[in-house]
């Protein structure tokens, strides 16, 4: 019996030492992304043009927004047309339209964001380090008549201000086939 008890004392110890081992806590990860979807998918189309007026970017450096919009229409018509469908000229007649919106934290907080588009996912900032922004950035999909958006997803991650062109570029088409992931293949 005193046998079995100090083995059992033994395996104790060994577990809780081994539950005491320290570790290192690693910072949170900078290329987490957070989404939110809202909207029918059903009335998707096989050709579309891009919105008319739904194309900003809110950004500390004005200069960039031009790069950071053809960047995420170049990232987004790839992805579509990986999925089979057709970017048309607005003046085509286009079954749907897209439109988007960029925006960094210190230019858009969550609660405007949340009140233009209706959704936010509320990606957490704690333990990121002050030189990682958050980024927000939204595509919807239109109805060209009625020109309410039928679909859109925003998500939510960080800025990587190191970045080459060639990295961004493909950031871009990374972040545009994850949000565009749910969208069906055109018939």
């Amino acid at each position: 019996m005193l046998k079995h008890f100090s083995q059992f004392i033994l395996s104790v110890c060994m577990v809780m030492l081994t539950a005491c081992s320290a570790s290192n806590i690693e910072s949170i990860p900078t290329s987490r992304v957070t989404m939110v979807t809202s909207g029918d998918l059903s009335s998707v189309a096989k050709t579309y043009a891009w919105h008319a007026s739904m194309f900003s970017v809110h950004t500390t450096n004005k200069i960039d927004e031009q790069t950071l919009k053809t960047q995420l229409r170049d990232s987004v018509d790839k992805i579509m047309a990986e999925k089979g469908y057709l970017v048309v000229n607005t003046t085509d007649s286009p079954q749907m339209t897209i439109g988007f919106g960029m925006a960094l934290a210190s230019e858009m907080s969550d609660a405007e964001i949340l009140a233009k588009a209706g959704l936010v996912p509320g990606l957490a900032t704690q333990g990121v380090d002050s030189e990682h922004e958050k980024g927000s950035v939204l595509i919807a999909l239109f109805n060209p008549i009625v020109e309410q958006p039928f679909w859109r997803v925003l998500a939510q991650g960080f800025t990587e201000p190191d970045n080459n062109m060639a990295q961004r570029e493909a950031r871009f088409d990374n972040l545009a086939r994850m949000m565009l992931n749910s969208v069906p293949k055109a018939d």
